[in-house]
């Protein structure tokens, strides 16, 4: 692994802040390089758990950064004091904001019917002078390889410098990862629920929550029905392994990996 990825139960984390990642991305656009970001939160880990796949893709991000201060916390307790939180929503709007100043273009794939319109008129207007070339809400069931097809030459012809992927964890995971080097952009980056909450369809959590590590809890009361099954999966899982990492930690011991991470 590398000396600035935190081995997170396996997976590893760049060990980043968020002006280390703008950095990364202005430099990809200028070079005209192509990659993917994970933005990574405990979710996340938890899936790759168990998705050998999965955790593949992780391997081969340009960066996986971390979301959620979870995941910050572990890797500066594992050695990466500089390691700060880049959440995906303050991500896309420090991004959209140094968009308007260079003329990046922007790509929205993702979200529910009608969000990822949402989200370019309300950064249009809050952001006057940002380009925002093309939205592409692809349907709920796995597309045809036709529609696929479509989707990617769309995307190209609208030639972006970034495009903003919000179809969540691991789908959005699984997706970058195939159309890597179809697909003629700089740089992909996986944002989630950052769709719903920059467009105002859903309520952005406070700041004090999300310096906490206890976002996930806020998220849970405010959508109880759809978020009740994952949280009550992922939650105790982290902990519990997270705990069992920072014990081998102490004892300088590495947490076991599966294959060698990059």
């Amino acid at each position: 692994m590398s000396e600035m990825r935190a081995n997170i139960l396996g997976v590893g984390v760049d060990a980043v802040t968020m002006d280390d990642v703008i950095a990364h991305i202005t430099r990809w656009i200028a070079e005209n390089q192509s990659g993917f970001i994970c933005v990574t939160s405990a979710h996340g880990i938890i899936e790759c758990q168990g998705d050998p796949h999965l955790r593949a893709i992780h391997d081969r991000a340009a960066l996986v950064v971390p979301d959620g201060m979870p995941i910050v916390l572990m890797a500066r307790w594992l050695g990466h004091p500089q390691t700060t939180q880049v959440y995906g929503p303050a991500l896309m709007q420090r991004l959209s904001e140094l968009s308007v100043e260079r003329g990046y273009r922007q790509f929205y794939y993702g979200g529910a019917p009608g969000v990822a319109d949402a989200l370019r008129e309300r950064l249009m207007r809050t952001l006057p002078g940002l380009k925002v070339v093309g939205t592409l809400t692809p349907p709920f069931r796995p597309m045809t390889r036709d529609e696929d097809a479509a989707a990617v030459k769309l995307i190209n012809a609208c030639q972006p410098d970034i495009l903003w992927v919000g179809l969540s964890t691991p789908k959005q995971e699984f997706w970058m990862d195939a159309h890597l080097g179809r697909l003629e952009v700089p740089v992909m980056i996986g944002v989630g629920a950052a769709f719903d909450f920059l467009s105002g369809t859903k309520p952005l959590p406070p700041a004090w929550i999300r310096r906490t590590p206890l976002q996930w809890l806020w998220r849970l009361a405010s959508e109880p029905r759809r978020l009740w099954r994952r949280y009550i999966r992922i939650v105790p899982s982290f902990l519990w392994k997270a705990g069992l990492q920072l014990v081998y930690a102490r004892w300088g011991a590495r947490w076991p990996a599966r294959k060698p991470l990059r």
